[in-house]
């Protein structure tokens, strides 16, 4: 299901466009709208292309929620941000508000929260006992529920102490848990915290999402793994405008390939 069909930029003035994010590359050369054909499109370019800046744009302009992180429109760091999201116009197949927006980093953040938040709900039960140790099961029973049934919550949808888990393992339980029919994932780099093999089930949940449960994903990576996700459309921001290309023409995979394949002909330079 393809969800949000194009994002166009209308240029803020003259004054503004001198001013960051409108002077990072991707976001100062764009011209025509960006279209999304397929329900996962992949934006892979070099760091400080603006991969994710337009990303950012795009969450905070569809009024995505943020996915482990305060709210987009609540978050200081992404005020600027918020400027380039006015000047964008949405074209959509189905509005959806649906989805989220997450950058891998903002996971780590989130287990730690999430961590802090089932210590503070556990304290709270043990001093429940110590308060009702001398008065009926059922008052005590009573004053845990609360506490009781809010740790359960988090220990059911997170699959047990995100904390004793992998980082790998904790993303894809964190993913398999806040993912919803017919929604819009915008992804910056998830294959941050994630093996091969943990890219390979992301691959695998990601077209059970798409095949099974109507969703659209816009993701910026540098994982050829990921970008071998079977006919997705790959657009390089590393060209100015942007276009498609095939996964073998990625510089990633054919760098990748070449170290694979010989890689002491780049280790015997260090």
């Amino acid at each position: 299901m393809i969800h949000l069909r194009s994002v166009a930029f209308r240029p803020p003035a003259a004054r503004q466009r001198a001013e960051w994010p409108f002077t990072v590359p991707v976001i100062a050369d764009w011209s025509a709208p960006l279209a999304f054909e397929h329900p996962v499109t992949f934006l892979v370019g070099e760091n400080g292309c603006g991969k994710s800046t337009l990303l950012e744009g795009i969450a905070c302009h569809a009024g995505l929620p943020a996915a482990g992180r305060e709210e987009l429109d609540r978050d200081s760091s992404l005020a600027k941000v918020r400027g380039l999201a006015k000047c964008l116009k949405a074209t959509w197949n189905q509005r959806s508000h649906r989805g989220f927006f997450l950058r891998a980093e903002d996971f780590f953040g989130f287990v730690q929260r999430m961590g802090a938040m089932a210590q503070s709900l556990r304290a709270d039960l043990e001093e429940v006992d110590r308060t009702y140790a001398g008065r009926s099961a059922a008052a005590r029973m009573y004053a845990r529920t609360p506490y009781a049934n809010e740790l359960h919550g988090i220990m059911e949808r997170y699959g047990g102490d995100m904390d004793a888990q992998s980082h790998g393992e904790g993303f894809l339980a964190f993913f398999q848990a806040r993912f919803v029919p017919d929604g819009l994932y915008l992804l910056d780099e998830p294959e941050t915290p994630l093996s091969p093999l943990r890219q390979l089930g992301l691959l695998s949940l990601l077209r059970e999402m798409v095949e099974e449960r109507g969703a659209q994903f816009v993701i910026s990576t540098h994982s050829p793994i990921l970008m071998a996700y079977p006919d997705a459309t790959i657009l390089s921001l590393d060209e100015s405008p942007w276009r498609q290309v095939a996964w073998d023409e990625l510089e990633h995979v054919r760098l990748t390939r070449s170290f694979l394949n010989n890689p002491s002909t780049y280790t015997k330079h260090l």
